[in-house]
């Protein structure tokens, strides 16, 4: 997309079809949601998903929480549960996120997931927001539309002053209602609080008939992913590798012969996007040792060198 001011969408039919068109041509297009603005970016598209990193700053690839507009769709991504339905038929559309197991055949980029086998998903409340969904028909991640480490916004002019031309469209639906980010609730074994939000901890163990489990001191939903090793494929991992070993499979950066290459041309967006489908790949081969082309230390590539660091570690357990 182009690197001039982005476009300011008006709160109507033909902005919500023009930023659909946008999410499409893999753009960044951040819109209101009742808890804050959202960055959206084309959940199925790894380079459009590497852009929502690129222009936040983000320190790591945090799992992004995608935005569905109808339930029907939604279910086709994650496996459901009698405690999701239970949930969603509470609080949907709504403030409120649940990481569910995902589906084996979603197309949803393993960049949204940060590689977990996981996906954050919510139906928003907000009516622009559900309108820009519905136009679009599919699913969207979005973190709030804010460099990281910046205050969330509630307003489309907090998104420009935050993100100014790191974003294609801003779509102006006003002030946000709720103003702090939505619920997540953890459903992989027991219903467990990792973030809490406009929907409290009393409101949801009232809803479910039974205390709800507390995650401390986790970082937001990536807390699967904290242990040093994870992200890891079965083969063992050869960090910053300027050269060959025999027998290793090959996993470039650059101008270098090797079996994939995350991109020749050393553009960091393009090696977000291919990063984990790529090492899938190259474990596939079933190889003993996965060697790495060095990585700069700068923009996406510290994210793209904290999971590459965690793949690497010695092997928990």
């Amino acid at each position: 997309m182009n690197q001039s001011s982005p476009e300011t969408l008006s709160d109507t039919d033909t902005g919500h079809a023009r930023a659909a068109e946008l999410l499409r041509a893999a753009g960044l297009v951040a819109f209101p949601t009742e808890t804050v603005y959202g960055l959206g970016a084309d959940a199925s598209d790894d380079r459009a998903v590497a852009r929502i990193y690129e222009a936040k700053g983000r320190p790591s690839f945090n799992p992004l929480i995608v935005h569905f507009a109808d339930l029907e769709t939604l279910k086709l991504h994650v496996v459901w549960t009698p405690e999701a339905e239970l949930l969603a038929q509470t609080y949907w559309p709504g403030p409120l996120t649940l990481v569910l197991k995902r589906q084996a055949d979603s197309p949803i980029s393993p960049l949204v997931s940060a590689g977990l086998d996981t996906i954050a998903v919510r139906l928003p409340a907000h009516r622009s927001a559900r309108a820009v969904l519905r136009a679009f028909g599919g699913g969207v991640a979005a973190p709030s539309a804010n460099q990281s480490g910046q205050i969330s916004p509630t307003l489309a002019q907090h998104v420009m002053d935050s993100l100014g031309d790191r974003v294609d469209a801003v779509l102006d639906g006003g002030a946000c209602t709720v103003g702090v980010e939505s619920t997540i609730v953890g459903l992989i074994d027991k219903p467990v609080l990792l973030r809490p939000g406009g929907i409290t901890e009393d409101q949801l163990a009232q809803t479910l008939g039974h205390h709800i489990a507390v995650r401390h001191k986790a970082e937001a939903i990536s807390a699967p992913g904290q242990l040093m090793s994870h992200y890891a494929p079965d083969a063992l991992v050869r960090l910053n590798a300027t050269d060959w070993e025999p027998g290793e499979l090959r996993l470039g950066f650059g101008e270098v012969d090797c079996d994939l290459n995350l991109s020749k041309t050393e553009d960091l967006v393009e090696a977000a996007a291919h990063l984990f489908d790529y090492l899938h790949r190259l474990d596939a081969r079933g190889g003993k040792v996965i060697a790495i082309s060095p990585i700069p230390h700068e923009g996406l590539g510290i994210a793209i060198n904290d999971r590459l660091s965690r793949a690497a570690a010695p092997r928990e357990g």
